[in-house]
C-alpha cells in the first residue's frame, strides 16, 4: 500500500495572453482564469495510478487563498480522496516558505497516523518558474529526490521513475519515502466524470493556517520578453506566382 500526496497550485490560464501585475512580482490571472499547471496535472494522474495499484490513498494539498479550494474540488473529481489547504496568500510565499509549509503538513500527517509514501509535486510552478519547491521539500523531509520524471510507479517499497536523459530513457530507483518532481508527457490527465464530481462535493477538505511567517520570494521582478514578430513573404498573385511556389517547394526539400 502506498498511500501519495501530490502538491498542486492555483496558477493563471498561459492559454491566453500572459500580463503581469503591476510590481512583476506575478502573472495576473485575473483576465485569463485560474487552472492548474499541465506538470501537475500528470503528477495528479499518477497519483491517482499509483495509490489505485497499491491500494493507498491519494491526497491533494495547496497553498492558497480560498479560491485555491476551487482546484482542490477539480482534483478530488479525478480520484484524490482527500485534500488540505493551507490558507495563505500565495505570492507572499517564495519556494522555500512553501516547502516548509509543505513539510509541516507532512509531518502533522505523519504524527495523526496518515503518513505519505511518496509526495509527487510539478517540475516547476507554471506562473513564476520556480523549480525549487520539490527540492527544499525532500530536504526538509530527509527524503531522496528525484526530478523531472515522465512515469512513476511502484515496485514493492521502491519508487520507479522513469525519464528523458541526454542518451535516453533515464531510470531512477528510490526507496520509500520520497519525493518527484514531474514533468508532462508521460500520462494523460485523465478528465472529471460527473460522479467525480459529486463525491469531490461531499470531500471535507482540511483547512489550515501556515506554520510560520514566510521570508519572501525574494525575486528581484519577472519579465515578460517581447512577443517575436512574424514575418510575410507574398510570393505573387493569381498564375504568375506558380513558379515562385514550385520554387519555395524545392527549397523546403518537399518533393512529389
Amino acid at each position: 500500500m502506498t498511500n501519495v500526496l501530490v502538491c498542486i497550485k492555483r496558477v493563471p490560464d498561459s492559454s491566453s495572453d500572459v500580463v503581469l501585475t503591476d510590481d512583476a512580482q506575478a502573472v495576473d490571472g485575473r483576465y485569463a482564469g485560474f487552472t492548474v499547471s499541465p506538470h501537475e496535472n500528470c503528477a495528479v494522474e499518477l497519483a491517482v495510478q499509483v495509490a489505485g495499484a497499491t491500494g493507498g490513498e491519494a491526497t491533494v494539498v495547496t497553498l492558497g487563498t480560498e479560491e485555491a479550494g476551487e482546484q482542490l474540488r477539480g482534483v478530488l473529481a479525478l480520484g484524490c480522496t482527500a485534500a488540505t489547504h493551507v490558507v495563505a496568500d500565495a505570492p507572499a510565499y517564495g519556494p522555500a516558505d512553501v516547502a516548509r509549509e509543505l513539510a509541516a503538513v507532512v509531518r502533522d500527517h505523519e504524527a495523526a497516523g496518515r503518513a505519505h509514501d511518496l509526495i509527487l509535486l510539478g517540475n516547476d510552478a507554471a506562473d513564476s518558474g520556480d523549480f525549487q519547491v520539490g527540492i527544499r521539500l525532500a530536504y526538509e523531509l530527509a527524503r531522496p529526490v528525484v526530478t523531472g520524471v515522465k512515469t512513476v510507479e511502484m515496485e514493492g517499497d521502491t519508487v520507479v521513475a522513469r525519464g528523458e536523459g541526454p542518451t535516453g530513457q533515464d531510470t531512477y530507483r528510490l526507496p520509500v519515502p520520497a519525493v518527484v518532481t514531474v514533468l508532462e508527457g508521460g500520462v494523460e490527465p485523465r478528465y472529471p466524470t460527473v460522479s467525480g464530481r459529486m463525491k469531490a462535493k461531499k470531500i471535507e477538505i482540511e483547512q489550515r493556517q501556515p506554520a510560520a511567517a514566510p521570508a519572501g520570494p525574494q525575486r528581484v521582478k519577472l519579465f515578460l520578453p517581447p512577443a517575436v514578430p512574424s514575418q510575410v513573404s507574398v510570393l505573387g498573385q493569381g498564375p504568375e506566382a506558380a513558379g515562385a511556389v514550385v520554387d519555395l517547394f524545392a527549397e523546403l526539400g518537399v518533393t512529389r
